[in-house]
This record gives structure tokens, C-alpha cells and sequence, in this order.
């Protein structure tokens, strides 16, 4: 169906989605299965018995030197499968899910991994991770749109520019005036401006905006672009949320028109000609992850003067109880959307389902701090683990030398695989700058 994503339909679909989210306030969390604390504890067993599992072939694969490929094969694969048992357990799936992240998304995130080490050594364990991130989405909307599992060069391209233009216009250190002269200058380069690009930052965007264009020239693929357009606006709105004294109203506006915009975005390169209902899932989708993440930033908000829903409530010393039960009572409205999406296996939509929730419910009991002791107590029962022993996993599990850490070495130094889109030159081929990697 024909579209134009343009502002006047993303103003439409935030309207649309404030009502959605207003009329998930006032009332009790819809609570899901509760978890008695047996039963927790016979899952932190099981846990923790996966992460033995995982650390055991991680150090087995860290101790190989001198192999053949077959053999490095072997361990990744080895690797690979403990990590997707244990990934199961810690999002409470069944056994039937160990495939799916076995062989659908973990490869997602290393083929990406692979090939944005050789478009940009510079680029951070972090950037890499946060690009996977989003191909994780666009790559679960594909089967939820008819389309087979697939790391495409235009969902490669369009994750890997928020290390570049994102993280940019939200970082610390750099004058507002730079970023929107910066800005300026991608917005024109979306609308397919040729202008030769001025440092090394704009010819890394210019070159991943070419993956896109290669995949869908905009003569056939307006819209496309006009999604594109979409969260370039949104990411420019939203540089008022940096120590900006933004209504409560404006701060919703501004989240749901960054987060919705963003993942009709990758919709729309899953699959370019979407329906209006496909549309709008899309859009409640990227509200929720946008929104769940600002509950996972709200230590890292406050430090550096970011104010969204739910770190703006914090500054001013409320509880955030009643906001992560309508950000609970929300995910339950988009999972009810993506049930009567008529593509997608139920055991994706499981997945899909019990990953928000626990995006949500982890990221409270990293936060613990600002709810209430009743508060925790309750949620803590939705949860297959107590936050306590949530909280005791986190820094072995993330940090320098925490096991994600590990295996990111892990995955992106093993040998390369078929399937992933065929690698393109470095950023060191689209840029003749003597000083790279340099700040602009």
C-alpha cells in the first residue's frame, strides 16, 4: 500500500498512540504469569547452570590459538548453542526458541559485527552492540511481515548510522551548533544530495545511506525515504530533551515520535510496502522499546541532564511506580496488535512478548531505587528471578571483562559465514582524510 510517511503522518500516529498510552494509566498492571519463589529459585538454579555452560565454551574457545577453520567452526558453534540455551532461560522461553536465536538472530548480530569491523575499526564494542540492536528489530519484523530472516544491506546501513548520527546528536562535548550544522548537512545527503562529504563522520553516514539507496533507489522507493526523513526529524526534535525544561506532555510527544519513527524505519527496509496496520504495530512497537529504554537510562539521564518521562519524575523525587505499570499495561496493548498480525510463528511472538516485558521488568530491578519497597515486591513476582539475584548476574555478565564482553571477541573473530550481505569497501576507501578517526 502506498504511504508517505512524512511529519504530518508521524504528528497522526504520535496523536494516536498518546491515547494508548493515556488510557493504560490509572489501573493495575496486567500481571502475566507470577512466580512463586520456588519456582524462582529452581530457575536460578537453571540459570546459573547455563552460564557455567556458556563460560566453560567461552574459555575453551578463548584457548585456541592455532586451529583450522573447521575447528574454530566447531567451537563457535559450540559457543553459539550454549549461549542461545542460556538466553532462553534468562527470557524464560521454552526449548523451541533455542533455534530461532540459534539460527535467525544471533548470526544477525555477527555478520553485522563482522562487517562494521571492516567498514570502521574505530567503532566501540558499544556501537556495535547498540547497531545490533536495532537489525534485531528490523530482522523479528520481517517475519511478522512475510519475509524470511535476513541481515539486507539497507537494515546493515540504517543501524550502524546511529553510532554516527544518534549517539552524535545526544552526546556531551559537542555545541549544539556543530550538531545541527551536522544535522543540516545528513538531512540533505537522505534527500539524496550528491555534496562530497566534509570529514570522516559524514563519510561514514554518506557511505551507509548508499547501502540503503543501492537496495531501493528512491525513484521506486519513495517512502523509503520518507521514513528516513521521519527519525532524522525526531532525532533533531529530541535535542530539547537535553537540559531542557520540556512539559511532561512534550517530553511523551517527543519519546513516541523518536521511538515509533524510528522502528517504522526499519519496518519500512524489512519490507517497503506496508499496511496501514502494519504501519501502526510498527509504530506502537518502536513507543514501547523507546520508552523501555529511558527506564533502562534513568541513572545515565540524570548525570548527564537528559530528561525523559521517567528520569524527569525521578529528578523531581516521585516514585516511578505508577509509569512502569503503564509502560507494563502498554506492552501488553502492542503484543495484543502483533497477535493479529497474520505473519509470524507464535513462537516468535512468545519472544517477542516476554522480551519486553523483561526489558522492563530487568531495567526496574536495576533501578530498584526508585520505587517503592511495595512496588518492587510486586513486580518482583512477575519475574522468573528476584531482582536481588538479577542485580548479583549484571556484573558478571556485563562490564570490561564480563562474559558479554568475551563473547563479542568470540563472535566477531570467528571465520566468516555465507548469508550476510556481501562486504563492501572500508570507511578508510570513502575518505581520503590524513586524521581518522579524529573528532569533527
Amino acid at each position: 500500500m502506498d504511504c508517505a510517511y512524512n511529519w504530518g503522518w508521524v504528528e497522526a500516529e504520535v496523536a494516536r498512540t498518546i491515547e494508548v498510552w493515556n488510557a493504560c494509566a490509572g489501573r493495575s498492571a496486567s500481571e502475566g504469569r507470577r512466580y512463586s519463589l520456588k519456582e524462582q529459585r529452581e530457575k536460578e538454579k537453571a540459570y546459573d547452570e547455563g552460564l557455567k555452560a556458556v563460560e566453560r565454551e567461552a574459555r575453551r574457545a578463548r584457548g585456541v590459538t592455532a586451529r583450522s577453520n573447521a575447528g574454530r567452526d566447531e567451537i563457535y558453534d559450540r559457543v553459539v548453542a550454549a549461549f542461545a540455551r542460556f538466553s532462553a532461560t534468562a527470557l524464560d522461553l521454552g526449548d523451541d526458541a533455542i533455534e530461532l536465536l540459534t539460527d535467525d538472530f544471533l548470526p544477525v548480530g555477527t555478520q553485522l559485527g563482522r562487517w562494521a569491523r571492516q567498514f570502521d575499526p574505530t567503532l566501540s564494542k558499544a556501537d556495535i552492540i547498540q547497531a545490533s540492536r536495532n537489525a534485531w528489530t528490523a530482522c523479528g519484523l520481517q517475519p511478522l511481515l512475510g519475509e524470511p530472516v535476513k541481515l539486507t544491506p539497507a537494515i546493515l546501513g540504517y543501524s550502524l548510522l546511529y553510532p554516527y548520527s544518534d549517539n552524535y546528536l545526544d552526546g556531551e562535548g559537542v555545541s549544539r551548533e556543530t550538531k545541527l550544522r551536522f544535522s543540516r548537512r545528513f538531512r540533505e545527503r537522505l534527500r539524496g544530495a550528491t555534496e562530497a562529504a566534509g570529514n570522516h563522520r559524514e563519510a561514514a553516514v554518506w557511505a551507509l545511506v548508499e547501502l540503503v539507496e543501492e537496495q531501493y533507489p528512491r525513484a521506486v522507493y519513495p517512502q523509503v525515504f520518507d521514513c528516513l526523513l521521519a527519525i532524522h526529524r525526531a532525532q533533531e526534535d529530541s535535542l530539547a530533551q537535553v537540559r531542557s525544561a520540556c512539559s511532561v506532555e512534550e517530553l511523551l510527544r517527543l519519546s513516541c515520535a523518536k521511538g515509533g519513527s524510528s522502528v517504522v524505519a526499519d519496518a519500512c527496509l524489512a519490507q517497503p510496502w506496508l499496511s496501514d496496520e502494519e504501519s501502526g504495530f510498527a509504530f506502537d512497537w518502536g513507543v514501547l522499546l523507546q520508552l523501555g529504554d529511558d527506564v533502562q537510562d534513568i541513572r545515565e539521564d540524570l548525570q548527564r541532564g537528559s530528561v525523559t518521562l521517567f528520569s524527569g519524575a525521578a529528578a523531581r523525587g516521585e516514585r516511578l511506580d505508577d509509569l512502569v505499570r503503564q509502560l507494563l499495561n502498554l506492552s501488553e496493548q502492542v503484543s495484543e496488535r502483533m497477535e493479529r498480525m497474520p505473519n509470524g510463528c507464535p513462537m516468535l511472538k512468545g519472544l517477542l512478548r516476554m522480551s519486553w516485558r523483561s526489558l522492563i521488568l530487568m531495567a526496574v530491578a536495576e533501578s530498584h531505587a526508585f520505587f517503592s519497597a511495595g512496588f518492587l515486591a510486586e513486580a518482583e513476582g512477575w519475574s522468573p528471578f528476584r531482582f536481588g539475584f538479577l542485580r548479583e548476574r549484571r556484573d558478571r555478565l556485563a562490564g570490561r571483562q564480563g562474559l558479554f564482553a568475551v563473547l563479542f571477541d568470540i563472535f566477531l573473530d570467528g571465520t566468516d559465514r555465507p548469508g550476510g550481505p556481501v562486504a563492501r569497501q572500508s570507511l578508510h576507501d570513502y575518505s581520503s582524510a590524513p586524521n581518522y578517526g579524529a573528532a569533527d
